[in-house]
């Protein structure tokens, strides 16, 4: 039992140590005012704006680089909108994987039930890229019908600003890192176009994602939810610019596990004194 409780309390000082230096330090800074956090993150955010009509008549470039009007993925069945560019080095990715994870544990089905729209908001994007991480999620995703119902947007400057400004997708662009910053949510939308629900974060419940794709088929509109804002931008001490990722989700994680062998320590120590008592 000695050996065991010495093990776990190596165990937590080695994870807390191990934690990026980068990560503790950005911990008084995510809980401090919207004043202290650097001036292109200051308009950065997701507002959620429900019963919006977005603007179908947008048009966009799909993964074979034709033309499309962004209505013509309208009308027949709720749509899930997820916004990331494709060249994004981490959160993007992670808010597809989420998405991914997400609708595998549904039951419904990609191209049946729903639509997924992605739509890249860097301008600078070409469709060679949106159909390579095309071919990943819908190859991920391995069902009859994804390639015809998961889109993969890019398009012009004027359209992404107009359809990011529509509901409520507030970022930055970073000249000198050539990088976006930018927070992370997906919307589900009605079959006309209104925006139903949000969902923040990079993890959505396939409970909730489920309810709010039904409410959305039946043209019924959410509630506004609470904001847990994810920033995707670069910070560096050392130079006092950004170069990582601000996650405040991945702290409260980091933390959960710091206080789970806290607990586990203590309820062991408290076995091992009965026992000699």
């Amino acid at each position: 039992m000695r050996r065991i409780l010495c093990f776990l309390s190596r165990a937590l000082v080695l994870f807390v140590c191990a934690l990026p230096t980068q990560l503790k330090a950005e911990v008084p800074m995510r809980v401090a005012t919207q004043s202290s956090l650097p001036p292109l993150l200051h308009e950065v955010g997701i507002d959620q704006k429900l019963n919006n009509q977005i603007p179908l008549d947008l048009m966009f470039r799909d993964e074979a680089g034709n033309d499309v009007r962004l209505g013509q993925y309208f009308g027949q069945r709720p749509v899930l909108l997820v916004l990331a560019y494709y060249d994004c080095p981490m959160l993007c990715t992670i808010v597809l994987n989420g998405v991914l994870h997400s609708v595998k544990e549904l039951k419904y089905n990609i191209g049946r039930e729903f639509e997924i729209v992605t739509v890249s908001f860097d301008p600078t994007e070409k469709p060679s890229l949106a159909a390579a991480k095309k071919a990943i999620y819908v190859g991920l995703y391995n069902r009859p019908n994804a390639s015809a119902g998961w889109h993969f947007l890019t398009g012009d400057e004027p359209s992404i600003r107009e359809l990011t400004q529509a509901v409520g997708f507030r970022y930055n662009y970073d000249p000198q890192t050539k990088q976006y910053f930018h927070a992370t949510g997906i919307m589900a939308l009605t079959p006309g176009g209104r925006l139903a629900r949000y969902f923040y974060g990079i993890q959505y419940p396939s409970g909730n994602l489920r309810l709010g794709l039904v409410e959305a088929s039946e043209g019924k509109i959410g509630s506004p939810v609470d904001q847990v804002l994810l920033y995707c931008s670069q910070y560096d001490p050392a130079t006092g610019k950004y170069s990582v990722i601000v996650s405040h989700v991945l702290k409260i994680a980091a933390a959960a596990t710091v206080l789970s062998l806290a607990g586990l320590i203590f309820a062991m120590s408290r076995v091992r004194k009965r026992a000699a008592a």
